[in-house]
């Protein structure tokens, strides 16, 4: 999997996996914290979240252009990860209750301008790396590996967002209950009619507590816990600081191909590297571009709502406790302990595996199970979890899928029957529209948002998290189809005095993606849920008949 790639791309791994754990640190429990900060509604909080994530994806068009026309890849990289450590440490600044709002927005403007300057460019000069004729058969699999670090630092995010609101919150002897925010907001403002219900769960937060100490309860709970999400925010520093380091210090690894086209015409060294496209090449590749921009802007529309109407899905009709068994599937550690026990068993009866590696397999096997057991033995009958948990299960599955998925297609590269980049795209947006399809299913018969008021269901009403953990599962196959073969076929068919822009143009399509995010959640209040999924599910189904209408098209235009 990894043997014949250049190390470059291992720098650019780990120098992105760093930035994406802080970014998904903080997306993990954005809509969460508008929410019970500044009582937003779920419309609202889904709008300022869609604008930030798709202003994150829209800057990339003037980073490429940065890079393209001035300051080359690895400059314009190293500007977005100082800009994007001033923006997290303005999040990070803690105030109190409903106050600070002008310089939130003002740090996501000042992340997402960093974002943009840092991501495309980034992924362009990964690009450049295999621009090499000997690396040039490996583009698919070091962009699916490269992906995988995106993930591997997505996959902890939520649990170390957790980590911190639990501290914090115990740290001012509170715990965490997801019903309190509402109800606090609505308590505060008037709009509880009976705060009966509300004062029970007080009380088993702290059992002095009664209706004249109520207002300070609610005040006191939403400080600390917008306290706790403020230092969340906070984690992406430190991982920042990790990115630069690596980023900075393993130079020595990709910057033979940190050339941009206009570079390269400059340097004797380079100059006879140039390539030169007719307008006519240069047209063709820049439609199929656009073609496939235009397609994936609906996957993104769905996947990310993972942040938004997924994560209220989460909160409100998912039960917030699992028995000993499926607690696995939510305790990372246990998580990560039987993954690491399959891997070393599959390396133990691998046929090419020598015997150090068997022997290693074996070893490794054996202490991951003792591991497993032991962190299984120590659950509860009842093990409750925050909604935000819910987002490692996307990174997860592509940690430990990644492999297999590079497997199948090298398998048939082989068998010269491996897909072209346009069709794996067509056929993750066909997994797409069947992921949100069963979370439609797991909806039937559920009351609408509206119903419920914007409040958490009665036990009655709340769902397995199964429905959920199955949509991701499906998703997360959707995107390894679709998102690190997308880029990879951005990279290779790009012309190349555009590389930079087009790479921002892949991220402008996911922006726009995302902007419907927003439309989305504003029909949480409005629309049953399980018509709320089937909008993603039709959407998926017309993009990807899209898709392979223009299959031909795409195959004959991009096949060089």
């Amino acid at each position: 999997m990894f043997k014949g790639h250049p190390k470059g791309l291992f720098v650019a791994f780990f120098a992105n996996m760093g930035e994406r754990f802080g970014f998904y640190t903080m997306v993990s429990i954005f809509v969460l914290f508008m929410q019970a900060k500044y009582d937003l509604s779920p419309g609202a909080a889904s709008v300022v979240y869609s604008v930030f994530v798709a202003c994150v994806y829209f800057l990339p068009l003037l980073g490429g252009i940065l890079a393209d026309k001035v300051f080359g890849y690895g400059k314009t990289v190293s500007l977005g990860m100082i800009v994007m450590f001033l923006g997290y440490i303005l999040l990070a600044l803690p105030t109190k209750m409903a106050t600070g709002f002008p310089l939130v927005i003002a740090a996501l403007a000042v992340i997402a301008l960093g974002t943009g300057f840092f991501k495309g460019n980034l992924q362009a000069l990964v690009g450049n790396l295999y621009d090499d004729p000997k690396y040039s058969a490996l583009r698919d699999r070091a962009f699916t590996i490269f992906y995988m670090g995106i993930n591997i630092g997505a996959m902890f995010a939520p649990t170390a967002s957790e980590k911190v609101v639990n501290w914090i919150l115990s740290g001012a002897r509170f715990t965490y209950d997801a019903r309190i925010p509402a109800l606090a907001n609505d308590f505060l403002k008037g709009r509880l009619a009976d705060a009966a219900p509300y004062l029970a769960i007080a009380q088993s937060q702290d059992a002095s507590i009664n209706l004249e100490t109520l207002r300070q309860f609610s005040e006191r709970y939403i400080n600390a816990l917008g306290k706790s999400y403020h230092l969340g925010f906070g984690l992406a520093c430190i991982s920042l600081i990790i990115s630069m380091v690596i980023f900075w210090g393993f130079k020595k690894y990709y910057k033979h191909a940190d050339f941009s086209e206009k570079q390269k015409s400059k340097s004797e060294a380079h100059k006879a590297q140039v390539l030169e496209l007719t307008p006519r090449q240069t047209k063709e590749r820049l439609v199929a571009l656009i073609l496939v921009f235009v397609v994936v802007i609906f996957f993104w529309m769905a996947f990310q709502e993972s942040a938004a109407t997924m994560t209220f899905f989460a909160r409100d009709y998912t039960v917030p406790s699992v028995g000993k068994v499926t607690n696995l599937w939510f305790d990372l550690t246990g998580l990560l302990t039987i993954f690491l026990a399959v891997v070393g068993l599959v390396f133990l009866f691998k046929k090419s595996s020598g015997r150090v590696a068997r022997l290693a397999g074996g070893a490794a096997f054996v202490v991951f199970s003792v591991l497993s057991y032991l962190r299984f033995s120590g659950y509860l009958d009842s093990n409750p979890f925050m909604p935000q948990r819910f987002q490692h299960f996307n990174p997860f599955f592509i940690v430990s899928l990644s492999p297999l998925v590079i497997g199948l297609f090298a398998y048939l590269n082989k068998k010269g029957k491996e897909p072209s980049s346009p069709r794996k795209i067509g056929y993750g947006m066909l997994l797409t529209a069947v992921s949100f399809a069963i979370l439609a299913v797991g909806s039937l018969g559920l009351p609408s948002p509206q119903e419920l008021g914007g409040h958490v269901a009665p036990p009655e009403s709340q769902v397995s998290v199964y429905w959920l953990i199955t949509t991701y599962f499906l998703l997360t196959i959707a995107e390894l189809f679709l998102s690190p073969i997308g880029i990879s076929f951005v990279s290779r068919v790009a012309p190349p005095k555009y590389k930079g822009l087009m790479q921002g143009g892949w991220f402008a399509a996911t922006g726009i993606g995302i902007l419907l995010v927003g439309l989305l959640g504003n029909l949480w209040m409005v629309l049953p849920l399980w018509i709320l999924w089937l909008i993603l599910v039709v959407a998926c189904l017309l993009s990807a008949a899209f898709m392979f209408a223009i299959m031909k098209k795409l195959e004959r235009t991009t096949n060089f």
